[in-house]
């Protein structure tokens, strides 16, 4: 692993310090791709990162709606249901020029390449369910 990949161990109690790895390794403006299975824990990653941005907005999944924003500059995306191709015919691919982190849940490939090739800063949390706890891993993907 590089200085620029870590991975953490964690319950539900410690998110905590997933959430100040992120905020240490991860620049303010990026996309930041969270990838895992099906309650893997994506939503409860987002909840705990708005929390400590002091959002007091309650945090769900997007997955109708595609975006949510939690105060100024945390943005949340669900694309479960759809993909790449239906953000640019929504013209939604403009929401990531908003100053902040953006936080993709089902980031396709389609998207990914979008905007590693326009520059965007791309990061990856994955999240591997152990138990009743996870695994963490923070990556940059354009490094």
């Amino acid at each position: 692993m590089t200085n620029d990949v870590i991975e953490i161990e964690a319950g539900l109690e410690e998110l905590p310090e997933v959430v100040a790895a992120i905020e240490r390794l991860v620049p303010n403006n990026a996309v930041i791709s969270l990838k895992g299975d099906l309650a893997a824990g994506k939503t409860t990653l987002v909840q705990a990162i708005a929390q400590a941005a002091g959002s007091t907005s309650t945090v769900t999944s997007p997955t109708f709606s595609l975006q949510h924003s939690y105060g100024d500059g945390l943005y949340h995306y669900d694309l479960y249901r759809t993909g790449f191709e239906e953000l640019a015919r929504l013209g939604l691919l403009e929401e990531f020029d908003k100053p902040g982190r953006h936080l993709v849940e089902w980031m396709d490939k389609g998207l990914k390449a979008f905007l590693a090739a326009a520059g965007y800063n791309l990061w990856q949390v994955t999240i591997t369910p152990e138990g009743e706890r996870r695994i963490y891993r923070i990556e940059p993907l354009n490094a």
